[in-house]
């Protein structure tokens, strides 16, 4: 009998009823529901094993993105800084917290042939990194509002299609298609730090693995990224995000100090700031 914990179907890492679904609220604040993790499942043999699937039973996941900033000083000029210059940027760790199931582990839902599968029990048993994919979908009003078409701008929203998931009566209700837009952003080339084993405790039945991953690049899958990427507040573009950058913005010099500013700002109105 299949292992349906652990076979991938309809877009998911399993067929049995935990991959079940059920419908999420609209709302305008993203929620969790709507959220997707997709990652690699170990696939017994030698056939081609190039998707990414739905990631079960995960109760929550985290990625931090930091990076410091460089301080500098003149001598004789004060107590102040002439200007604070950003520094590379940290590495990006993912975290993840699963449910433990008999038939699929933390290493199987990544790939690698742990548990029932194969003889992978630690980390030093892993010789290949793996991606992750997160998409986080939208609700019917965010997808009314979002940008109708695909651009050289943004690339990374894509469509998302939910007729697979065989709702009773959708596909004559929903005439126009099954679709939300999400947006995606893929944490490529991980390699897993840290897995907690079947940790078994007296005081809960329930084992939850943490699961870390070092990941050696984020983006959205689909843009190219170099120098001249449109990220925004760029006063060349008529996009100034500070007045520091007015002395060229505008076309001529300008301190802080002598900007022209309204008396006062009308709370409501267009300008959105002063």
């Amino acid at each position: 009998m299949a292992n349906t914990d652990s076979k991938p179907a309809n877009g998911a890492q399993g067929s049995s009823h935990i991959y079940d679904y059920n419908s999420s609220p609209n709302t305008r604040a993203a929620i969790s529901q709507k959220v997707r993790l997709l990652s690699p499942v170990y696939k017994p043999g030698t056939g081609n094993n190039s998707l990414l699937y739905q990631l079960g039973v995960c109760s929550s996941m985290s990625a931090d993105f930091n990076r410091g900033v460089e301080d500098i000083r003149g001598i004789g000029f004060g107590d102040t800084i002439a200007e604070r210059v950003p520094g590379v940027s940290d590495p990006v760790d993912v975290s993840i917290e699963r449910t433990l199931l008999y038939l699929s582990n933390g290493h199987q839902a990544f790939g690698f042939a742990g548990g029932v599968d194969g003889p992978v029990r630690t980390l030093q048993h892993h010789r290949w990194p793996f991606d992750i994919e997160q998409q986080l979908v939208f609700s019917t009003i965010a997808d009314q509002e979002s940008p109708e078409n695909i651009t050289e701008t943004n690339k990374g929203i894509r469509e998302i299609d939910f007729s697979g998931q065989k709702v009773t009566g959708a596909s004559d209700f929903y005439t126009d298609g099954q679709v939300h837009k999400a947006i995606i952003t893929y944490f490529e080339a991980c390699w897993m730090t840290a897995i907690s084993g079947a940790n078994p405790s007296a005081d809960s039945s329930l084992m939850t693995q943490s699961i870390s991953a070092a990941a050696q690049d984020v983006h959205d899958l689909f843009s190219t990224y170099g120098e001249f990427m449109p990220s925004g507040n760029d006063p060349s573009t008529g996009q100034s995000g500070t007045i520091r950058h007015n002395s060229w913005s505008n076309g001529g010099f300008q301190g802080s100090s002598n900007i022209d500013r309204p008396a006062a700002e009308k709370v409501g109105g267009s300008s959105g700031g002063i």
